[in-house]
């Protein structure tokens, strides 16, 4: 049983996906400090207040603090719309890359429709692999 463990330890996903929750953390830190430490601040000097958890209302006996709600939704789009940068940077890197080996997207979306491609030559003169290969 340990073997087994050992040998599922080292597939390439299981540690593929290590290192990805350990750069993700990471990565969050990194954009969790620029978020507190430089936008809210530039957001701070035109609305006057860098931290909006003090922001609430009283309702009754109970107070709504939206503040903090409205802090934590910018700080979301703030790192949402970095990591969307990211995948558009290494996008173009990863078709290159693609292109390079000879899988270009055409031959990637040829192996979703209905009939599987065959061996040879398309149309357009470029070869078509089986889905399986890929």
């Amino acid at each position: 049983m340990l073997k087994e463990f050992k040998e599922f330890i080292n597939q390439g996903n299981v540690v593929d996906l290590a290192i990805a929750v350990v750069l993700g953390a990471a990565f969050g830190a990194v954009v969790t400090s620029f978020v507190d430490d430089i936008l809210m601040q530039i957001i701070a000097a035109i609305v006057g207040e860098p931290d909006f958890s003090r922001l609430k209302f009283d309702l009754g006996d109970s107070t709504i603090r939206y503040g903090s709600f409205l802090t934590t939704v910018i700080s979301f789009l703030i790192i949402a719309f970095a990591l969307f940068l990211v995948v558009k940077t290494l996008n173009p890197m990863k078709r290159q890359k693609a292109a390079e080996r000879g899988l270009g997207l055409r031959h990637r979306l040829g192996s979703m429709t209905s009939s599987p491609p065959m061996y040879g030559r398309s149309t357009s003169g470029t070869t078509t692999l089986p889905s399986a290969c890929w």
